[in-house]
């Protein structure tokens, strides 16, 4: 898949709706075998009282360490905790890649059922809200009493809809503990739980008093695509993630409103933060009708390209397409955004990008947490680099702090850019190009920048 971590990271993928992720644990054999030894595995016979076998001369002093806790610790040790301990360090001080890292079990699982489209929970997105000054984000690190766990809006048809949430609704705390001190990925980890469990959740609504609301966790589907028609005759279709079941939703979705009567498109990528690579070519390649997509390079000069797939429903070149990009895009989001630019398919408007070209492999653990591991780096059609500057908009658009809040300066720049393009005349849904690419291979990688908010 393409590059990202998680959010912004990349994985080996399932390719298709339903497939599962698990697979990807094989390409990441040798680096697991690797880390046996900080996971409790003892090696009879080694040199030492404890058996800790070290796989390379450097790691000698690791052991030493370990056998000198063992050995003189005041306290009792729990294993599982050195392990992890061992493991965050390894990946935070030994490997120079803010994209390389561990997961814990939790955050491994949450991240897996984001990139599959489906996990289990109660269907709401939420976003963290700064009471006091909404444009400063930044400063919201975790949720105190400024910085709010906030209902964006409940999934349709969701246990979260049925049980009466609603958008603005503040979150105070999941089953009695307060969200306060606690991060997104904290309580996405809390809220969600297995099918048929119950969850509550402590809220405020319009400044009244708070109020508790049970909620039966149930299967939820990612809707990753929102399409509809502005003005009777401008598509927007807005794509929330690159997860298995995103490139077919969107192409259902782009090829329905062209239907309706599209002349024009708006392609949303704002705070999407990436996902699979084979998604992110499928979906590129419904505006592109041939040549390349973008260029995958990996160690030992093992170069691969990614082509147009060739069977794309709006490849029309009178078809004007604008597409919105902010910091938040990322990994595969650029992937498809530079594409579009370079190739002079579509009009790029708002903020430059995130910046991430890198790809990352995933691979499950013995302790069912998980590794990401950079193994290679893309670049543009005319092998371009968007890291680290992003990628730049053709038309620079954004919010200031004194925008309100139902306002898109964004939206509205490609709408006034759009109403100056000569349109596609008949809508119809142009005739596909090309010829289909080779199948996709299961060793695929996947990338994410930064978690959703779905819960």
């Amino acid at each position: 898949m393409s590059s990202l971590d998680l959010p912004p990271p990349s994985v080996p993928a399932p390719l298709g709706r339903g497939r599962i992720p698990w697979i990807i644990s094989l390409a990441l054999a040798a680096v697991v075998g690797a880390l046996l030894f900080m996971g409790g595995y003892l090696a009879a016979g080694g040199s030492s009282g404890t058996g800790c076998a070290a796989p390379d001369e450097a790691f000698a002093s690791f052991c030493e360490a370990y056998e000198r806790l063992q050995r003189e610790y005041v306290d009792d040790l729990d294993p599982d905790k050195l392990a992890e301990g061992a493991l965050r360090g390894m990946f935070q001080y030994g490997v120079e890649d803010p994209y390389s890292g561990y997961m814990p079990p939790e955050q491994y699982q949450q991240a897996l059922g984001d990139l599959s489209g489906a996990f289990s929970g109660i269907g709401a997105e939420m976003a963290i809200s700064n009471i006091e000054d909404p444009a400063d984000l930044a400063s919201c690190t975790e949720f105190t009493d400024v910085c709010r766990l906030v209902v964006v809006a409940p999934l349709a048809e969701s246990p979260a809809e049925e049980a009466g949430i609603q958008a603005g609704d503040i979150v105070l705390a999941v089953d009695g503990v307060s969200v306060d001190g606690s991060t997104m990925n904290d309580q996405i980890s809390r809220i969600r739980g297995e099918s048929g469990t119950d969850v509550t959740l402590s809220l405020q609504r319009d400044a009244g008093e708070p109020f508790d609301l049970t909620i039966t966790r149930a299967e939820i589907e990612l809707q990753e695509v929102e399409a509809r028609l502005i003005d009777d005759h401008i598509g927007y279709v807005g794509l929330n993630g690159f997860s298995a079941p995103a490139s077919e939703q969107f192409r259902t979705a782009l090829g329905e409103i062209l239907e309706q009567g599209a002349d024009q498109i708006v392609f949303d990528l704002r705070d999407n933060p990436g996902g699979y690579i084979d998604a992110a070519q499928e979906i590129a390649s419904q505006f592109i009708s041939d040549g390349l997509i973008f260029t995958q390079e990996s160690a030992g000069d093992d170069v691969r390209e990614w082509p147009s797939t060739g069977d794309g429903v709006a490849t029309d070149p009178d078809l004007p397409v604008v597409v919105l990009i902010n910091a938040g895009s990322a990994s595969a989001s650029e992937i498809v955004a530079a594409a579009l630019q370079e190739t002079g398919r579509a009009t790029i408007v708002g903020e430059p990008s995130f910046g991430k070209n890198t790809v990352q492999v995933w691979g499950r653990l013995d302790n069912d947490g998980g590794v990401r591991i950079t193994i290679s780096r893309w670049f543009t059609p005319g092998h371009n680099s968007v890291a680290p500057d992003g990628i730049q908009p053709d038309i620079a658009a954004s919010r200031t702090a004194e925008t309100p809040p139902e306002d898109d300066p964004a939206l509205d720049a490609a709408l006034a850019h759009l109403a100056d393009q000569p349109t596609a005349g008949e809508a119809e849904s142009p005739e596909a190009t090309g010829s289909p690419a080779a199948a996709i291979p299961a060793g695929s990688v996947v990338g994410i920048v930064g978690p959703r908010g779905i819960c």
